[in-house]
């Protein structure tokens, strides 16, 4: 789950983390309000969406006067950026900053344990650092069982800075940012950039984080700031009817029986040249209510120009299937084409049974993928 930057820097704050003054406006006449709040000629406008790249795309201005405010302002509220659409701004003071730099917690599914990620490039996004130059990114594995002591923050504080002083701010801030990160359990903790200003002051003027979705209910207070996508909000649904769904973004919808067989459709889609729409696990179950419910949720997804329907007859019979699938379709009228493939026990008579039917069957998983693949270029045609 992510939050927005402003709900973060209040996190921060409450963590004793320095974060720039601003306030949240989703008005024009909200941000010239702010304007007249904040001790500081200059301010900066900020979009706020659960997206980065702000910057590139016109949704973070600096203005040097209330005329130059209500123009960002009015520019930016009602942008589209990256699909999301911009209800909501962040006025700030403006920052004298005299150098950038990158700092996060992340957990690292590679060594199983946080991650501190340190770079003097901050301001840019990690990926590209990453990319470009990556002896400039420094990282540190956080044993669990002694968290960020002392000698471990002066350590990473040294990869940013010389000045003694400015290490030991430093120091303080990654301290209190693993604490925030564990009390809520959070997957990112990211401050991009934390700023050295030319007071000599330390200050998160930007602040990122996500959560473990599955540790939410620990934490009511940050589960009530879940603004879910289009996309997320089918995939609760998805979950609430017990399928396990993922979107993708390709025009081949799968239904499948298994995790791994799910996984595998998808390859074999990829393989002959299509794209699959999402990842969808129904189980073993031939309930016709839950093929039903399944074919809802993939023909909610405008992108969708196929259903490919791979199922393997293990303990679940494909005769069983056959039937449940006839008559769930007896209740859903499309004209999307539909490939099944049927193989394990009773393979031969589930198919026998979809003769006949407006379903285009399949023996095996290439013939099948490769069928809707075939479909999905017919369709566009």
């Amino acid at each position: 789950m992510k939050i927005h930057e402003y709900q973060a820097k209040e996190l921060f704050a409450n963590y004793g983390i320095q974060v720039d003054q601003s306030v949240l406006c989703r008005s024009v006449d909200d941000a010239v309000k702010a304007y007249s709040q904040l001790d500081s000629q200059k301010v900066i406008v900020k979009a706020q969406v659960h997206s980065g790249g702000r910057g590139k795309v016109g949704g973070v201005k600096l203005a040097n006067d209330e005329i130059e405010l209500r123009k960002h302002a009015s520019n930016i509220l009602g942008m589209n950026i990256k699909g999301y659409t911009v209800d909501r701004i962040l006025v700030g003071q403006a920052i004298n900053i005299s150098k950038e730099y990158y700092v996060s917690y992340v957990i690292d599914r590679n060594s199983k344990s946080t991650i501190l990620m340190l770079s003097k490039e901050g301001g840019m996004e990690i990926e590209e650092v990453a990319r470009i130059s990556p002896e400039k990114i420094h990282k540190f594995v956080i044993d669990p069982s002694i968290g960020v002591p002392d000698y471990l923050a002066r350590e990473a504080a040294f990869k940013l800075f010389d000045d003694l002083n400015l290490v030991r701010q430093a120091a303080t801030i990654f301290q209190k940012l693993y604490k925030l990160f564990v009390d809520t359990d959070a997957s990112l903790a990211e401050i991009n950039p934390l700023v050295l200003t030319q007071e000599g002051n330390i200050i998160a003027i930007d602040a990122k984080m996500t959560f473990d979705d599955n540790a939410l209910y620990r934490h009511p207070k940050i589960a009530v700031l879940n603004e879910p996508t289009e996309e997320e909000k089918r995939e609760q649904n998805a979950k609430s009817k017990g399928f396990s769904y993922v979107h993708l973004g390709g025009e081949i919808g799968c239904m499948v029986n298994g995790a791994g067989l799910a996984m595998t459709t998808m390859d074999m889609t990829k393989l002959y040249g299509g794209n699959p729409a999402n990842f969808l696990d129904i189980g073993g179950s031939s309930n016709p209510t839950k093929v039903i419910e399944a074919m809802k949720l993939l023909l909610s997804d405008k992108n969708v120009q196929v259903v490919l329907i791979n199922i393997f007859g293990g303990i679940t019979r494909c005769d069983d299937v056959a039937h449940g699938l006839l008559e769930a379709f007896k209740q859903i009228k499309t004209e999307i084409p539909i490939v099944i493939r049927l193989a394990g026990t009773n393979e031969k008579e589930g198919r026998a049974l979809l003769e006949g039917s407006c379903f285009h069957v399949a023996e095996t998983m290439g013939e099948a993928t490769k069928k809707a693949v075939d479909l999905t270029y017919n369709y566009q045609d």
